[in-house]
């Protein structure tokens, strides 16, 4: 039976997708939204607090979401990761109850970004990890990135895949953020599971956002990958469609940008009920463009009972039990 009583606003969401930006990366992050015509978004603390008090968020998992440098300076992704790193474990330390931490690692370098998360795990608490969909091109499910996912897989770690612009020309006249980025998680997310990234390194847990862009829709057409051949997929885990899907079951998925009539069921029917948490794009999507999103997830008419509040909370509590400490 499916709960029909009008669903209240949960006064203490999590939110797992809320962005940071530090004054010090103001500008890039300006003129990278300039350059795909999307609104520049502005971030201070005071200001994100208000907007969560005003959408009824307790918590905000903060991370960057924006590449750290050029794709030939290695040595300035590391310098910018840390200093991203330190800024907003600064935040956090003054109001852990309002700010959670996933700390940007500077991929490709993958020995910079080994160093970097156990600095920011160990040193920082964060909370967890964040790394780009593909880096410079190069997707999350490349054999270079293997002693990463060892590690973080080591230490249980939470990592949020958030979205880029994929190596391709945009959409005319649609800003990537709309449609190429969740296109993007798409990619990532099955780069990830054809190369058995999901099967071989269980305990590390990754978030995708977006309600994983289009996989829950497709996922049981991209499970079709299982029937090819395994030369022409070196590195597929093998197995049948249906052990395909349940490796895409793994990941968890975030809200952001998807409450819609049509998004939010699809999303429902795929994934598993603790996989899925909530999450408001803060301030990547304008708060007034957020809200509305908000209004569709409250407002949804066939919750089953508890679910929203697990989707607003609880979850989020299961993934990262500091989030729900008194």
């Amino acid at each position: 039976m499916t709960h029909t009583d009008p669903p209240r606003t949960d006064p203490r969401r999590i939110d797992v997708h809320q962005h940071v930006i530090p004054p010090f990366r103001g500008g890039a992050m300006t003129g990278r939204a300039g350059a795909v015509g999307w609104p520049a978004p502005a971030w201070d603390e005071r200001s994100a607090i208000a907007m969560m008090d005003r959408r009824s968020i307790a918590t905000g998992v903060l991370s960057y979401a924006a590449p750290l440098s050029g794709p030939d300076d290695p040595a300035g992704a590391r310098e910018v990761s840390r200093r991203v790193n330190e800024y907003t474990a600064e935040l956090m330390k003054n109001r852990p109850d309002r700010f959670g931490h996933f700390a940007a690692l500077p991929l490709p370098d993958v020995d910079g970004a080994l160093a970097e998360a156990a600095h920011a795990l160990d040193e920082l608490h964060a909370d967890g990890v964040m790394v780009l969909s593909n880096v410079h091109g190069r997707y999350l499910g490349d054999p270079a990135f293997e002693p990463l996912w060892a590690e973080l897989d080591a230490r249980s770690a939470v990592v949020l895949v958030h979205p880029t612009a994929p190596p391709v020309a945009p959409v005319p006249g649609v800003p990537p953020p709309l449609a190429d980025f969740p296109y993007d998680t798409t990619r990532a997310a099955l780069h990830m599971t054809v190369r058995g990234v999901p099967r071989r390194y269980p305990r590390m847990k990754v978030i995708l956002p977006h309600a994983g862009g289009f996989l829950p829709y497709a996922a049981h057409r991209f499970a079709l990958a299982a029937r090819l051949p395994t030369g022409e997929n070196a590195g597929q885990p093998g197995g049948t469609p249906e052990d395909f899907v349940t490796d895409l079951r793994r990941f968890y998925f975030d809200t952001a940008i998807s409450s819609g009539p049509a998004t939010l069921p699809s999303l429902l029917a795929f994934a598993a009920p603790e996989h899925i948490l909530y999450g408001s794009d803060f301030p990547m999507l304008p708060e007034d463009w957020g809200t509305g999103f908000d209004a569709a997830l409250d407002e949804y008419p066939h919750w089953e009972p508890g679910r929203l509040h697990a989707v607003n909370r609880e979850n989020a509590e299961l993934l990262i039990p500091r989030l729900g400490m008194p």
